[in-house]
């Protein structure tokens, strides 16, 4: 893009850079933070993804019993009795992006008769809960990070576009402009001593 050559440009085009040298920083510094919370959910999902193998590793001492649940009948299945209900979740901002906090994994009340089932079952509903519980905190820690990626992009981007494009533009267009205007003020001092010998030879 062409760029008057003015002083009103010049003026403009460091009242520009001035803003641009303002603003990146802030940039900067929220593209680090992101990055550095992004690495936090990133350990954290690592963490929630062991602790979910080991709680279904924790089931092997339950597969004899559990082989049990192949023979009731398929309204008393054990899976029946594990129904999420709805996940409660809060909200929190970070770097300027509001994602979804996990609080907890809501059941539905599912009554069921005692005397239907072996002893067992109590223990294993807890622990197909908690299973259930780790997978919806999964699904949120995976939005959290879906939502702080895409801010990533579009944080770095303005960055790149600050530090690449507008403040080497800027300077620039303050370099070509100053040089012309420098430029200018020079010829106008030699027209002005070439006009200042004239009529002195005139007057002489």
């Amino acid at each position: 893009m062409a760029v008057k050559l003015t002083k009103n440009e010049q003026k403009a085009q460091k009242d520009s850079l001035k803003q641009f040298e303002r603003y990146l920083p802030t940039l900067q510094l929220k593209k680090q933070q992101l990055q550095m919370v992004i690495m936090q959910i990133y350990a954290e999902l690592e963490e929630k993804k062991a602790e979910r193998e080991r709680a279904i590793g924790g089931l092997d001492d339950w597969i004899s019993v559990f082989a049990e649940n192949a023979l009731f009948s398929k309204d008393l299945k054990i899976e029946n009795l594990v129904k999420p209900d709805k996940v409660i979740s809060s909200t929190e901002n970070i770097a300027g992006v509001n994602i979804p906090v996990f609080e907890e994994l809501t059941f539905k009340d599912i009554e069921y008769d005692v005397d239907d089932y072996p002893l067992w079952v109590d223990t294993a509903l807890v622990k197909l809960r908690d299973i259930a519980q780790i997978d919806a905190l999964l699904k949120v820690l995976n939005e959290q990070v879906r939502l702080l990626e895409k801010e990533l992009r579009t944080t770095s981007q303005r960055v790149n576009l600050f530090e690449k494009v507008k403040i080497p533009e800027a300077k620039e267009n303050i370099r070509v402009i100053g040089i012309y205007l420098g430029d200018q003020q020079t010829s106008a001092v030699v027209r002005g001593k070439i006009a200042k010998k004239k009529l002195q030879g005139r007057a002489e």
